[in-house]
């Protein structure tokens, strides 16, 4: 264990983005949120629960190039558009948001490899932080996840005089040699203090009792069959609010933009909540909202689990809780649910 007065913080994180580029948290001054920065100096680390958008968007952003097409009478010209990766450093991911990387791992990172993705994995350094004032909305435990020990290169925990630092992989040895000599050795029994703490806090939020139990085993059809999904679908706007913020939503769409002398190729987030999602030459398998609302969550809850050694598709971060316009989220649409399955 490895340990940091807080009045040398700015001087960790300058001495890590002398090495890399940095991200951590920041607050917004119009709004008052979190949402991750690139660190420059006299940036203030956020000490919200959690950012509104997730750390996802540094494997998988909301847009990207694929390729581009240059065209000189008949010949085509197939451009990559990428560029040589950097190391780079994301600080202060809470254990939610670490657990989804490895849910969308199991997507890209299987055959055939998402290679655009895969570059970011490899070069990003994950650097989590400890929970300390989980929120009402909060149910990660529900999944496994730990908020008092959080997963990734290096996990760390602050408290009111030091920040702790616990390093996890080579990647996270990188980290601590960016930081020189500032880091040095204890902490062991404040991390177990506040660990303690905060577990017993845990157990005591509106969700700490809320379980997937029921959607384990076949309940595939049970599930899909259901009829309350009529009543749970009707009063969703389709917005797709819920799948903008999660960790790990991971539908995308892939369109070709004529730039006046070419085509590029880029891909964007999509989502299933949308009327078009499926529309197809063929036509559209899913032409109801019910349809599209039941697809989100039978996704999440039954399929992915099904397809993942039982690995579901939600890290309980409490975005969809808090984010949603109509407060329709997975843990209502789970509990509805339970009585039929």
């Amino acid at each position: 264990m490895l340990k940091l007065s807080l009045a040398k913080l700015n001087d960790l994180f300058a001495a890590v983005s002398a090495g890399c580029t940095l991200y951590l948290p920041v607050d917004d001054p119009s709004s008052g949120r979190a949402n991750y920065r690139k660190w420059t100096e006299g940036t203030e680390l956020s000490r919200a629960l959690n950012t509104v958008r997730s750390a996802k968007d540094f494997f998988f952003p909301q847009t990207e190039n694929l390729v581009d097409f240059k065209m000189k009478g008949k010949e085509i010209e197939i451009i990559d558009p990428r560029s040589e990766q950097e190391d780079f450093v994301v600080f202060g991911v809470r254990a939610c948001d670490a657990r989804s990387f490895s849910i969308l791992d199991r997507v890209f990172l299987a055959e055939p490899v998402d290679t655009y993705y895969q570059s970011r994995r490899e070069h990003g350094i994950v650097v989590t932080m400890a929970c300390t004032r989980p929120e009402e909305t909060c149910f990660c435990q529900s999944f496994g996840i730990d908020p008092t020990h959080p997963e990734g290169d290096v996990s760390c925990w602050m408290d009111e005089e030091n920040l702790y630092l616990s390093v996890n992989t080579e990647k996270g040895k990188k980290f601590a040699e960016l930081a020189g000599g500032l880091l040095e050795e204890g902490g062991e029994e404040a991390v177990k203090a506040q660990q303690e703490d905060v577990s017993a806090l845990m157990k005591k939020l509106p969700l700490a009792n809320f379980s997937t139990d029921k959607f384990g085993g076949d309940v595939l059809m049970k599930a899909f069959d259901s009829s309350k999904w009529k009543e749970l679908s009707e009063s969703c706007l389709g917005c797709g609010t819920c799948t903008f913020v999660c960790p790990t939503c991971q539908c995308y769409d892939i369109r070709d933009f004529d730039t006046g002398n070419g085509v590029t190729r880029f891909r964007c987030w999509d989502s299933c909540m949308y009327s078009d999602f499926t529309l197809m030459a063929s036509g559209n398998p899913r032409t109801s909202q019910l349809e599209r609302f039941r697809q989100r969550f039978m996704h999440k809850l039954v399929y992915f689990p099904a397809n993942n050694e039982g690995i579901y598709g939600c890290v309980g971060c409490g975005r969809c809780l808090s984010k949603c316009p109509i407060s329709m989220n997975i843990v209502k649409v789970a509990k509805c649910l339970e009585g039929e399955l």
